[in-house]
């Protein structure tokens, strides 16, 4: 086992680590409302690792805070998998807080809207789950000298295929494509604008002439009439 000094808890200068995450919820329709309580889904809330590592080496725990009406609404999970599991009817924010086994490591916060509603039918009619998971970071700087050696002796969470039901690849290629493609657009936009506003000053200089040209011939004939 490793053994720190007293001053282990002193920051290592210029050190970014980096663990991305996943987080969510996946949640199917019973196929009708609960009799008993009028709940309508199964659903499960979670936070994982974006590789496959195990995240208890440097995380203690993970709180997720549910909606009030739930009983014990702030459930600690202090294992892997990080995840809850309810049965409702609604959608709400949960607040999920990751809590680090160093503790000179702030928590950190992610908010995650809870989804059960969706338009595709299979989803609709409980025949297939709906999956609602986004990708993050959590991003260290300058840690410890122990969150460094705990970011770095992560393990393997499991054996084989490591895979999330969102293919994030797929998702950030399209995102890029689209910011692509905002780009253009913006800037194809600003050009025309650039040339909307050229015409426009050409339209005042010239108005701008007129007025001159003409205060000029009233100011001569003027000027004309009082020698006459």
């Amino acid at each position: 086992m490793t053994e720190f000094n007293p001053d282990s808890s002193g920051r290592v200068k210029g050190v970014t680590i980096i663990k991305p995450i996943i987080y969510g919820n996946i949640a199917r329709y019973f196929g009708k409302k609960r009799e008993e309580d009028g709940h309508t889904h199964q659903w499960t809330v979670y936070l994982k690792p974006f590789k496959n590592e195990d995240m208890s080496t440097y995380v203690k725990k993970v709180t997720f805070k549910l909606h009030e009406s739930y009983p014990n609404p702030t459930r600690a999970v202090m294992k892997p998998p990080y995840e809850v599991t309810e049965t409702g009817w609604g959608e709400f924010e949960v607040v999920i807080k990751i809590y680090f086994n160093d503790q000179h490591e702030r928590p950190v916060t992610v908010y995650h809207l809870l989804k059960l509603f969706q338009s595709e039918t299979d989803i609709m009619l409980g025949k297939k789950s709906l999956v609602s998971e986004f990708y993050d970071e959590l991003v260290f700087n300058d840690p410890t000298i122990v969150m460094q050696h705990l970011l770095n002796g992560t393990r393997s969470l499991s054996i084989g295929s490591y895979k999330h039901d969102t293919d994030f690849e797929e998702k950030k290629e399209k995102t890029l494509i689209k910011i692509q493609n905002a780009k253009r657009k913006i800037r194809f936009e600003i050009t025309e604008l650039n040339e909307r506003l050229k015409q426009k000053k050409q339209t005042i200089q010239k108005l701008k002439d007129e007025i001159s040209k003409h205060d000029t011939s009233a100011l001569e004939t003027s000027h004309t009439e009082i020698l006459t």
